[in-house]
């Protein structure tokens, strides 16, 4: 397949769910909203957790694998960084917990290639929110603040 098309059927889903993901953010009644890394019980929780699940593919220090933005030969990407200077902070906390809980396989369309697995089997929701909540907290101060303004 060209590899321009490649980009485009990951960008496209991507984005729609982003869009979709700040529409629902933006309503005012998210009531889903349950990353709070203002807690410190719960991102000492996450942190935990992250270190125990997450920090094998997405880094100790959230940083991600190198050349997370290009495909491995098997149509995969490499795990995205989860600090300021990656995306997850542009996305809603359902999105990325439905994403942590499902899979990006599950959430975006089957045919998206994703070496990510759904954490359904494995973590309870209270942990995968306060994964979260440890992720957040880790994000400079004028990030939480234009999340937490929506």
């Amino acid at each position: 397949m060209n590899p321009s098309l490649r980009w485009f059927r990951w960008v496209v889903p991507v984005a729609v769910i982003a869009i979709l993901g700040v529409g629902c953010s933006m309503d005012g009644g998210d009531s889903s909203r349950r990353a709070s890394g203002s807690d410190p019980a719960l991102v000492d929780r996450g942190a935990v957790v992250y270190r125990e699940y997450c920090a094998s593919c997405h880094g100790l220090n959230l940083e991600g694998q190198s050349g997370w933005q290009t495909r491995n030969a098997n149509g995969t990407l490499p795990a995205p960084p989860h600090d300021a200077s990656g995306h997850t902070w542009h996305h809603s906390d359902q999105l990325l917990f439905e994403l942590t809980k499902l899979g990006p396989s599950e959430v975006i369309g089957s045919d998206y290639q994703s070496a990510m697995p759904g954490f359904s089997d494995v973590l309870h929701d209270d942990d995968i929110w306060a994964v979260l909540a440890f992720i957040e907290s880790q994000w400079p101060e004028e990030i939480r603040a234009a999340r937490n303004a929506r």
